[in-house]
C-alpha cells in the first residue's frame, strides 16, 4: 500500500498560461494522517504530539500540517508504529519500544532498565550511534523516526500491598512495559501490557496487584492513586524515556528539504521542553497524591540489587539470541563504559 501523502493541487495563474509567462505555483500543503498511542489530554507526552504539530504548522505558515487522531480512530493505539510501517497512515506518535514484537532490539531506543539519565542517553542517542542505528532499524520496516520527547525519571509502580522483599514480587500481577517487563517476570511476577485507560479499572477490580505507567503527574491524571496506595521509587526501569514522530519512509523522503529541517528544528524544541516540563511537574502531583493518603516508598537496596541481577541476565540472554539486540546494547554498554570516567569525577554522588 502506497504511504498517503497528500499535496495540495498547484494552482496555475491564468493570465500567465494565456501570455506563455513562467507558471508561478502556490504553496504546497502536505497534510499527514498523523496517529497517536497517547490520549491528546494526556500530561507531557500526549500534549507533546499536539504542541509539536502547532509549532510545525507555525513553522511552516501552514504548509505541512500533522492533522492528529487520538488513539484509536485511525488505528488501534499498540497498532500505530505498524501501520505508519504499511503505509496505512503517514505518521504516528509513540515509543520505540511499542515495535518491539518486530524485534526487541527497538526497547533499546526507548528505554533501558538500571540505564542512563536525560543527559548520558542524549548523548548516547544523538553523539554515540544510537540514532544512526535506530533509523538503520526502523529504515528495514519504512519508518523514520525523530526523537521529539525525553522525559525524567518514571516511577517504579503502584502496589496495592508492601513490597517488603523480593519474594513478595513472586505471583504479582503487574501492568508493566517494555524490557523491565522481562526483569519483573525473572523475579516472579505475572506482567502484562494494558492501555494507559484499563490500568486503573484493572487495579480496581483486582485483576491486576500492581502497576507502572509513568510519571507521578501522568499516574496521578489516570487516578492510580485512588485504588493504590503503595507508590515505589526509583524508576529503575526507565531513568529517561524517548518518544518519537514516525513518518512513513517514502513520505519522508518526498518532503522538501525546508519541511524536513523545520520537522527537525521543532521536533529538537520538543525535547528541550519536554525535560523541562517533565522536570517541573512530578513534585506538586506527588505532594497532592500523599495528601490523599499515598505512602510513598523507595526500593531497599537489596531489592533493587536482585532487579539489577535480573536485568543483566535478561539483557545477556537477549544479546546471545538476538543479533540486532547486540548489535546495539553492545554499543551502548561500550559508550556507559566511556561515558563513566565523565560522569564518576564531574557529577556528585
Amino acid at each position: 500500500m502506497k504511504p498517503l501523502l497528500r499535496a495540495g493541487a498547484v494552482a496555475l495563474v491564468a493570465a500567465a498560461l494565456s501570455t506563455g509567462a513562467p507558471a508561478a505555483a502556490e504553496p504546497t500543503t502536505v497534510r499527514l494522517a498523523f496517529a497517536s498511542t497517547f490520549p491528546g489530554d494526556m500530561a507531557l507526552i500526549g500534549e507533546a504530539a499536539i504542541e509539536l504539530a502547532a509549532r510545525i504548522s507555525r513553522a511552516t505558515g501552514g504548509e505541512v500540517e500533522l492533522e492528529f487522531h487520538e488513539p484509536g480512530v485511525l488505528v488501534p493505539a499498540a497498532e500505530t508504529l505498524h501501520a505508519v510501517s504499511d503505509g496505512r497512515i503517514d505518521a504516528g506518535w509513540g515509543g520505540a519500544g511499542w515495535f518491539s514484537d518486530v524485534d526487541t532490539a527497538f526497547n533499546m531506543f526507548s528505554a533501558v532498565p538500571f540505564g542512563p539519565g536525560v543527559g548520558e542517553y542524549m548523548a548516547w542517542m544523538y553523539e554515540g550511534g544510537g540514532l544512526e542505528m535506530a533509523r538503520a532499524l526502523f529504515a528495514e520496516h519504512d519508518l523514520y523516526n525523530l526523537p521529539c520527547a525525553l522525559i525524567p525519571p518514571e516511577a517504579s509502580g503502584w502496589f496495592l500491598k508492601e513490597i517488603g522483599e523480593v519474594s513478595d514480587l513472586a505471583g504479582l500481577r503487574m501492568r508493566f512495559f517494555g524490557l523491565g517487563a522481562k526483569v519483573m517476570e525473572r523475579l516472579g511476577a505475572e506482567t502484562r501490557q494494558l492501555p494507559p485507560g484499563d490500568i486503573r479499572a484493572a487495579l480496581k477490580a483486582g485483576t491486576l496487584d500492581a502497576a507502572e505507567f509513568s510519571l507521578p503527574r501522568m499516574d496521578q491524571d489516570l487516578g492510580l492513586h485512588t485504588v493504590a496506595k503503595y507508590y515505589y521509587f526509583p524508576g529503575w526501569h526507565q531513568q529517561a524515556t524517548f518518544f518519537d514522530l514516525y513518518v512513513n519512509l517514502a513520505t519522508w523522503e518526498a518532503l522538501a528539504d525546508r519541511h524536513k529541517a523545520i520537522i527537525e528544528l521543532a521536533r529538537g524544541d520538543m525535547v528541550r521542553q519536554t525535560i523541562a516540563s517533565g522536570e517541573a511537574a512530578q513534585w506538586k502531583a506527588m505532594r497532592e497524591m500523599q495528601a490523599e493518603g499515598v505512602e510513598i516508598r523507595r526500593w531497599s537496596p537489596e531489592i533493587i540489587a536482585a532487579m539489577e541481577s535480573a536485568w543483566n541476565e535478561v539483557a545477556n540472554e537477549e544479546a546471545e539470541r538476538n543479533a540486532a539486540f547486540r548489535w546495539v546494547y553492545d554499543s551502548y554498554k561500550t559508550f556507559r563504559s566511556d561515558y563513566a570516567i565523565w560522569h564518576d569525577h564531574a557529577y556528585l554522588k
